[in-house]
């Protein structure tokens, strides 16, 4: 099911979920904001990806587990299609953390939503993934530390690093610990603009989709290490 497209500058939401009662839950939630638009509805995955193509939404709320073609491979087929390149996932869950995390960020998912979240957090993280920004709860951060840490010690970091400076390293290495643009300007005293180039630098060098996958980038490199978030 699809809607008028908004062309008009407001947040663009395609909704994914089997279940039409979920769907209904969140339009009502996303559709009482002025600046968000609720452009159309799949109930699996194949839906979601032509979806996708045919609406260009700026944010799919995607569900993890679907019949079919489940959230993670259609989050995936969305990231590799160069038409879908500005279109956000953000994977919904039943549990803040479960086995589909590192899978989904693996996959190109900008961030995580549980189901039953506050609907002001549910808007929230539509505006933050819409902005450019990784969605990543503590929680989830945390874990993925926890569960990479040791794997990530052991390797070497990526040949692809080398194409970064020293600064650039740190930025990311914040960037992985979760740090947002102000948070990163206020950590290496400078201006949140010089922040934000660092991170587009950043994102260019390593060919990344967004902040979510500078993340995993930062994991899988050993830039982070266990007990940094405390």
């Amino acid at each position: 099911m699809k809607d008028s497209g908004a062309g008009d500058g407001r947040v663009r939401v395609l909704l994914v979920d089997d279940q039409t009662l979920v769907r209904a839950g969140f339009r009502a939630m996303l559709e009482s904001e002025s600046d968000i638009a609720v452009v159309g509805e799949a109930g699996d995955g194949d839906e979601a990806v032509r979806a996708a193509v045919e609406l260009l939404p700026t944010v799919v709320l995607m569900d993890v587990r679907m019949p079919g073609v489940d959230g993670l491979e259609a989050t995936r087929r969305i990231a590799a299609d160069p038409r879908l390149s500005e279109v956000k996932v953000i994977i919904l869950t039943t549990f803040d953390v479960d086995d589909y995390v590192y899978g989904a960020l693996k996959a190109g998912a900008s961030g995580f939503l549980v189901k039953d979240t506050e609907p002001a957090e549910l808007i929230h993280g539509v505006r933050v993934v819409a902005r450019g920004d990784a969605l990543l709860a503590p929680s989830v951060t945390r874990r993925l530390i926890a569960e990479f840490a040791t794997q990530a010690r052991q390797q070497i970091p990526e040949a692809r690093l080398n194409s970064l400076t020293d600064r650039e390293r740190e930025v990311l290495s914040l960037v992985a610990q979760g740090m947002s643009n102000d948070e990163l300007a206020a950590h290496l005293v400078v201006s949140p603009a010089t922040a934000k180039t660092h991170i587009s630098r950043i994102l260019t060098k390593l060919n990344a989709r967004d902040r979510a996958q500078l993340v995993v980038i930062g994991y899988e490199a050993g830039l982070v290490k266990p007990g940094w978030l405390g």
